[in-house]
């Protein structure tokens, strides 16, 4: 079904794999069209509770494959065509995207991790943006999220001076969820993501929602956002779990509905 990526489901996950690793996972529109399409497959599937993106080999992505792209092309176009449309699909998700940085994460690799709504990073993974090396801007939404996570004047630094940062200092600025040992990587990523995946799904989407309508709403706009919200996950299944599981003296055991 999918010519550049991995796609598999497992225990309420559904793990997609950039599977270039030849070119470190670079990008090219077939790549950007089949991760839009696996992130709308999973958020349309209601088995899938939480969604990992990763990548194959010793690299997480090193960003846009030159080699895909003509001398004299149009890079507001292949954004508005290519890039464009994957990070609009990430962002719409209300399932939790967690990035698992296996490796170096670069120019729009680096978006696609400040994408997501967790980072894993591997003690053996950096990230870069390449963009300023080239003369070009840092794209795919790098920019939207970067000041968000780790303050303008950290954003203005990596997006200026383009300089490597290893996963240790990505963890300092506050980039990463978790930074863990290459020798514990899976464990470390299957574990993160079936706690997700066993958590109260729709929650989870309404708490995305609301942290980011906090950004752009007045203070009584988010609290007619924040009523509504609270309305529908009151009337959720896995509400009616919760309290009863606490009535019971019990772990809840929630559905995702």
């Amino acid at each position: 079904m999918y010519e550049t990526i991995l796609y598999n489901v497992d225990q309420g996950v559904a793990t997609i794999t950039l599977n270039r690793p030849d070119s470190l996972n670079a990008f090219t529109k077939q790549l950007n069209d089949d991760v839009r399409k696996a992130v709308k497959q999973a958020s349309g599937d209601s088995d899938v509770r939480c969604i990992v993106i990763t990548g194959a080999g010793r690299a997480f992505c090193s960003g846009q494959d030159l080699k895909d792209v003509g001398e004299s092309a149009d890079f507001g176009e292949v954004l508005r065509n290519n890039y464009h449309p994957m990070v609009r699909e990430i962002e719409r998700c209300e399932k939790p995207v967690i990035a698992a940085v296996n490796g170096v994460a670069a120019g729009a690799g680096f978006s696609l991790a400040l994408a997501c709504d967790f980072r894993i990073a591997s003690e053996k993974s950096s990230f870069i943006q390449a963009f300023i090396h080239i003369g070009l801007v840092p794209d795919a939404a790098n920019l939207y999220y970067l000041p968000k996570l780790i303050g303008e004047a950290k954003a203005m630094e990596l997006a200026v001076l383009g300089d490597k940062i290893s996963a240790e200092t990505a963890q300092e600025y506050g980039l990463l969820t978790k930074l863990v040992s290459s020798d514990n990587w899976e464990d470390e990523v299957n574990g993160f993501a079936g706690r997700l995946a066993a958590m109260p799904t729709k929650a989870i989407g309404l708490i995305k929602r609301s942290i980011k309508a906090s950004w752009n709403t007045t203070f009584d706009e988010y609290l007619e956002k924040e009523a509504y919200g609270q309305r529908i996950a009151g009337l959720t299944d896995d509400f009616e779990e919760g309290v009863q599981a606490f009535i019971d003296k019990r772990k809840p055991a929630f559905q995702g509905k």
